[in-house]
């Protein structure tokens, strides 16, 4: 894991052993090497001949950020999270099991259908103001329209419905194809709205939750956000096209 081993050889050099701090704050976690103001912080003590550094970031997924230094009690220390009077030092990308409640969805990339639950997407996208196109990519990529697939993160339906998603907008049954859709549009919307229109942010909180949008300022830098925007978008360009949205490419 590239942040902790940076973080750990800024420890002095002769010590078989450098002590790296686990930094919780709001939900979020951060390594350092001092206790930061602030967080609530647990010592961890890492073996300079470990064959393999140990995971103290927990499981995060797929992320990448920025060591920052700063001066604190008259020495330099470092850490990942940007305090006041921090300078960014180096960028870093780390690779945990994956943990975020972001999840890449159901079914690959393939061609647009559709037939399924036709009149229901274009009911429900009409009555909550959003593109028809888009609902359709976002339920393609997230279960490639089963009614009953389930998620390992928990998510279930059509529009693989999280529990929260569910208790907010009174699903009685989240199977039930209808009930997602509408429940899915207006999660949608309500997103949409939050970030202005923007899209990508409304897939990422979508996929990720809007505490991972918050979090990191904009996209969560997880791989499996990522991979989920671009294919959202993909498919709505896709879906466009076969509902006669735009021209088809000259051949």
């Amino acid at each position: 894991m590239m942040a902790l081993a940076c973080a750990g050889v800024l420890l002095p050099a002769d010590a078989e052993a450098r002590t790296v701090y686990r930094c919780v704050r709001d939900g979020t976690v951060s390594l350092a090497t001092a206790p930061e103001p602030g967080s609530k912080c647990e010592p961890r003590e890492i073996d300079d001949n470990a064959v393999q550094t140990p995971n103290l970031w927990g499981e995060m997924g797929v992320f990448s950020g920025t060591l920052y230094e700063r001066e604190q009690d008259g020495r330099m220390v470092y850490s990942t999270r940007n305090l006041p009077g921090s300078r960014p030092y180096l960028r870093f990308t780390v690779e945990t099991p994956p943990g975020e409640p972001a999840h890449e969805g159901l079914g690959n990339i393939g061609a647009p259908r559709l037939e399924p639950f036709a009149a229901t997407f274009r009911a429900a996208a009409r009555t909550h103001g959003l593109e028809d196109a888009w609902l359709r990519a976002v339920a393609h990529a997230e279960s490639a329209f089963d009614p009953d697939a389930v998620s390992d993160k928990g998510a279930m339906g059509v529009m693989q419905l999280m529990p929260d998603v569910i208790a907010d907008y009174g699903v009685q049954d989240p199977f039930d194809p209808v009930q997602s859709i509408q429940a899915g549009a207006r999660h949608l919307r309500a997103l949409l709205r939050r970030y202005d229109g923007d899209r990508t942010l409304a897939a990422a909180a979508y996929n990720a939750g809007i505490g991972a949008v918050t979090r990191y300022g904009g996209v969560p830098p997880f791989r499996e956000t990522q991979a989920y925007i671009a294919k959202v978008e993909v498919l709505r360009a896709r879906y466009r096209e076969a509902m006669g949205l735009v021209e088809k490419p000259a051949q």
